[in-house]
């Protein structure tokens, strides 16, 4: 095994996370806590010990991604055999910026679907309760997933370098891009504004809102990206953009003289999605 690459792998994914997540965990939950309160979508914080379960699984987690990239893409075995190509030219610009968008469908698709599968009865106490403990989600949450959930979300990758040509940057890229959008999405706190989840695009948009009443209730709000596919079949919340209008319509000064009460964190039954 070339260790070397291993560990690069890791310093490279767990350093991007623990970095990205970092700065957003030290400006939302330490330094501006009090100032941004009335953007907070659960008013009560996790405890220290869900911040020290979820960094947990997220080194786990970060050493199960970093073996799966050495599999794929350091081990001469298999690499050869992917699509990846070093040469940008060798499909030229336009198909290196358009295959962006297209990854990022592809992931929501993929994310959606194995999403989904994981929350089946049968399926769901061994693939991702673990992510679903953590029921008022921190930046942290981001990658705390069972092992076996974190071999289900870097398959991924698997799709990605057996179907479409894909350069070298475009993975550090995209998963860099991903990687900021999944803090965001279990940030705990809302930054688009007030109107979005209603608008032209924006109702295609996912939200750390409708991935926090995921993680609240249990059920519904599937995407991860985008609520394409939750609008086709049905699985988005009735209650979402009532949600999202109310924590962003809140008013800073209001709040903070008069709290909201703490969201009552009682999940949905579960049942097969």
């Amino acid at each position: 095994m070339n260790w070397a690459f291993y560990f690069k792998s890791i310093w490279l994914i767990g350093g991007r996370y623990f970095f990205i997540a970092g700065v957003a965990f030290a400006i939302f939950y330490i330094l501006l806590r009090n100032a941004y309160l009335y953007k907070k979508i659960q008013s009560r914080f996790p405890k220290n010990s869900d911040y020290l379960r979820e960094m947990g699984y997220s080194v786990v987690t970060v050493a199960i991604f970093a073996f799966v990239s050495f599999e794929l893409i350091g081990n001469p075995a298999i690499s050869p055999y992917t699509t990846r190509y070093a040469d940008i030219h060798t499909y030229g610009w336009v198909y290196y910026f358009l295959l962006f968008p297209v990854m990022f469908f592809m992931h929501d698709t993929y994310f959606y679907f194995t999403h989904r599968l994981m929350h089946h009865k049968r399926l769901f106490k061994w693939f991702h309760l673990v992510h679903h403990q953590s029921v008022n989600p921190s930046p942290w949450a981001a990658y705390a997933f069972h092992p076996l959930e974190a071999v289900v979300e870097a398959g991924i990758v698997v799709v990605f370098l057996f179907t479409i040509p894909i350069h070298r940057s475009h993975l550090i890229i995209f998963f860099l891009m991903m990687i900021l959008y999944n803090v965001y999405g279990h940030l705990g706190y809302e930054l688009y504004p007030k109107g979005f989840s209603r608008s032209r695009v924006g109702k295609w948009i996912n939200t750390s809102i409708n991935h926090n009443q995921h993680h609240q209730y249990f059920k519904g709000n599937y995407g991860l990206y985008l609520l394409f596919w939750d609008r086709v079949f049905g699985t988005l919340r009735e209650d979402y953009d009532a949600r999202f209008d109310e924590v962003t319509g809140r008013i800073q000064a209001a709040v903070q003289n008069n709290p909201p009460d703490p969201v009552q964190l009682q999940p949905e039954k579960l049942i097969k999605a």
